[in-house]
């Protein structure tokens, strides 16, 4: 008879027993050889306690941290957004081992180690299985799937996200920035002085990256989509709360509270996006199926070949999209914002560039093609403020990364924030905000070309980058043109992450009209 067969036959107080010693195996035997096994190799870190791991530390360094302010010219916004991460790396190095309760996690932010992480082809690094939450939040979309699942996905998304067709989209986005523009406009013509008016921007660019996301996805204004826009940010907040939680087996199943609002908001988002969908089914006959990408899944849906995408996996491809189309984007430009507020003789060397490319014009892509030292404070803006701080993957096999042997199913924290500040690779001015380290490139910016890691690198890189970037310029290109922009002093510098990473406090914004 098979050991299972043993076990199974056993005794119900056996059973028990053998139960309990698997567990307590599990929860301390096993940290103590797994810490032991990268002492040895010279990997330090925080002690495991039973149960938690390291989570007792992360949180009281997380609300000391959440408790100061920033200085507003302070750009080493890792002491607050990333501060154990930050505390940990400059007591055991950048390699050390914390535990996410039971679970090891290697954090390494070296761009080199980091590198041989994300690029590599054979699979042997996957995506984390993401919890619960997220699941309801983003979808198994083409960001969270792995293997022949994500091959599928992106042989029908990918087309979508060619230059040509993001090129076309330009317009789209223009028109979107223009109706937010002509708002601003008519505020500040109403305001006292008819000088400055102070507009809390950071919403405003999320209503407007949510409004681009629903032209480029659904091929409809935002209203139509904003029910679900609503909704996703409740899970965002779900996604937060259970952050530094430990995810206990089958918790997902129970109708507590928490899980009813999120079953609620889940199936709001589900029934919207199926209602959208169907509405262009229904218009087939007339319309075609479209040139958005939801017009390209549901094609590929309806091959001769047979089923590429199911229903159910348009959903979860248009939940992603529409979540982190809108969310990275808006926290994109807000940061450029607060960076051009904060420095005045780049705001008007940007202003120079633009008029002169472009006039009054509204932006082409062929135009803002031209406009390098916009491109420059993009770039350095997604070093010091990109909306994602940090990426995760875990050992499919036990792994080699650089001199350290890797168990298979370890976690492998990636804090680019600090990668981003490092000052061996990016110079000792790393914390200042220097466009000019871009003017030869994003390879010839650091010490080592893949230095920049923002939208990450290797083949699972962010398939939205040149969509991002489009859209971030049109936007910035266009303010421009119409005002000029400075801090409000109701600003507080308090970046935070929330998924994102964005100001805790908003972004008020005086505006001056410029005609």
């Amino acid at each position: 008879m098979s050991d299972l067969g043993l076990i199974l036959g056993a005794p119900p107080l056996l059973l028990l027993v053998w139960y309990l010693w698997k567990g307590l195996k599990y929860l301390t035997w096993r940290p103590y050889v797994i810490t032991e096994a990268f002492r040895k190799q010279g990997v330090r870190g925080p002690g495991y306690r039973f149960w938690w791991g390291s989570l007792g530390e992360i949180r009281s360094i997380s609300k000391a941290a959440m408790e100061q302010m920033m200085e507003m010219k302070s750009h080493d916004i890792s002491t607050r957004v990333q501060p154990f991460y930050r505390k940990w790396t400059s007591e055991y190095g950048e390699t050390f081992l914390f535990w996410f309760g039971p679970e090891p996690r290697l954090c390494v932010s070296h761009p080199e180690l980091i590198k041989q992480v994300l690029a590599n082809k054979f699979g042997f690094y996957l995506k984390i299985d993401p919890p619960p939450a997220v699941t309801s939040l983003m979808g198994k979309g083409l960001v969270l799937v792995e293997g022949t699942e994500w091959v599928r996905h992106r042989r029908v998304v990918g087309p979508a996200f060619h230059m040509d067709k993001l090129k076309l989209l330009t317009k789209t986005v223009a028109e979107c920035a223009k109706a937010m523009l002509e708002g601003w406009e008519e505020q500040a013509n109403q305001a006292e002085d008819h000088q400055h008016k102070e507009i809390e921007v950071s919403a405003q660019f999320q209503e407007l990256a949510a409004d681009v996301i629903s032209h480029a996805t659904f091929g409809s204004r935002f209203t139509e989509g904003k029910e679900v826009f609503l909704a996703q940010k409740e899970l965002q907040m779900i996604v937060v709360a259970s952050n530094l939680s430990i995810s206990i087996p089958g918790a997902k199943y129970i109708p507590s509270r928490s899980n009813l609002y999120k079953w609620k908001m889940e199936k709001r988002v589900r029934s919207k996006l199926i209602s959208i969908i169907q509405a262009r089914l229904d218009s087939k006959e007339r319309c075609g199926y479209g040139n958005d990408l939801l017009g390209l899944m549901l094609e590929a849906c309806h091959r001769p070949e047979g089923q590429i995408l199911s229903m159910d996996d348009i959903v979860d491809e248009c939940k992603t999209f529409f979540f982190a189309g809108q969310e990275t984007t808006a926290q994109f430009i807000s940061w450029t914002m607060f960076l051009l507020s904060t420095n005045q003789n780049w705001q008007e060397k940007l202003r120079e560039e633009v008029l002169r490319e472009c006039g009054m014009q509204t932006p082409d892509a062929d135009t803002l093609s031209k406009l390098k030292l916009v491109t420059m404070v993009l770039l350095e803006t997604l070093r010091l403020y990109g909306p994602v701080d940090l990426l995760r993957r875990k050992a499919g096999k036990d792994m080699t990364l650089g001199k350290i042997n890797i168990p298979k199913d370890t976690e492998i924290v990636m804090p680019i924030m600090l990668t981003h500040r490092n000052k061996e690779i990016w110079g000792s001015d790393a914390d200042e905000f220097n466009p000019l380290r871009f003017e030869h490139g994003v390879t010839k910016a650091a010490t080592h070309p893949t230095a920049l890691l923002a939208f990450a690198v290797g083949p699972r890189a962010c398939i939205g980058q040149n969509f991002a970037m489009l859209e971030a310029k049109t936007v910035i290109t266009m303010i421009l043109q119409r005002f000029s922009f400075s801090l409000s002093s109701h600003y507080k510098h308090a970046p935070r992450r929330l998924i994102t990473v964005q100001p805790q406090y908003g972004l008020p914004i005086l505006l001056k009209p410029l005609h």
